[in-house]
């Protein structure tokens, strides 16, 4: 081999390289910038129980339930903070939307009878059992229930995703966060881990719109105030 050749075959190596450096310096960041760009949906937008102006309803996302198939404690604090906007008359509504895919499974009836026994009457709980994930609560909320105003229900680190996906999706929202009690420093681990995916499944989920189960419409009546 020449000295010639090899030199070439040198600036080749080089130059592939440089191409996988950028292409991995592109993976690692984009996902970066998606996370960063959904989380920005929350700016000015989570306010406090106090200074949170009136809207129509207020949208408790479901969270998980115990083996018995009681509401988890991340989503008793979901439904308190509910049941507060309703006495202090922040709402008018409470849409509880979650998970029902299966019969020993129903997160909006877990929290309909916490609620129950917080002392919301059942004619002012409205129950979404097709709220599988964010994007289909907040497009259900639009579509089925006709929502148009509502405070969003959930704990600081999921609040960026779900008030992005609502106020994409025609849904005008804040959000007043259920961070009621300390959770365990590993569940905050686990749970920003799984939002750093998420929000990236958000993002594509508003650019593909896919069609969430959907039904016949069912609109929240409100009084006339």
């Amino acid at each position: 081999m020449t000295r010639g050749a090899g030199l070439e075959g040198s600036k080749i190596g080089k130059k592939k390289l440089s191409i996988f450096l950028y292409l991995l310096l592109v993976i690692i960041a984009v996902p970066i910038v998606i996370y960063l760009f959904v989380g920005s949906a929350s700016l000015g937008k989570v306010k406090s129980l106090e200074e949170v102006e009136p809207r129509d309803v207020a949208i408790v996302f479901g969270a998980g339930l115990t083996r018995s198939g009681a509401a988890t404690a991340i989503l008793k604090d979901r439904v308190e903070t509910g049941v507060q906007l309703y006495f202090t008359g922040k709402v008018q509504k409470i849409l509880m939307t979650g998970d029902n895919r299966f019969e020993n499974y129903n997160e909006p009836q877990a929290m309909k009878d916490y609620a129950l026994g917080l002392g919301v009457p059942e004619e002012d709980i409205v129950l979404d059992y097709a709220g599988r994930r964010t994007y289909d609560s907040c497009y259900r909320a639009r579509e089925i229930f006709q929502v148009k105003t509502a405070i969003l229900v959930t704990q600081q680190f999921h609040m960026s995703r779900a008030l992005y996906l609502c106020d994409t999706l025609g849904l005008d929202a804040v959000g007043v966060a259920a961070n009621n009690r300390e959770y365990r420093q590993s569940s905050y681990i686990i749970w920003n881990m799984r939002e750093f995916l998420a929000r990236n499944v958000a993002l594509k989920d508003i650019i593909l719109r896919p069609i969430p189960v959907l039904g016949e419409i069912e609109p929240i009546i409100l009084e006339e105030l």
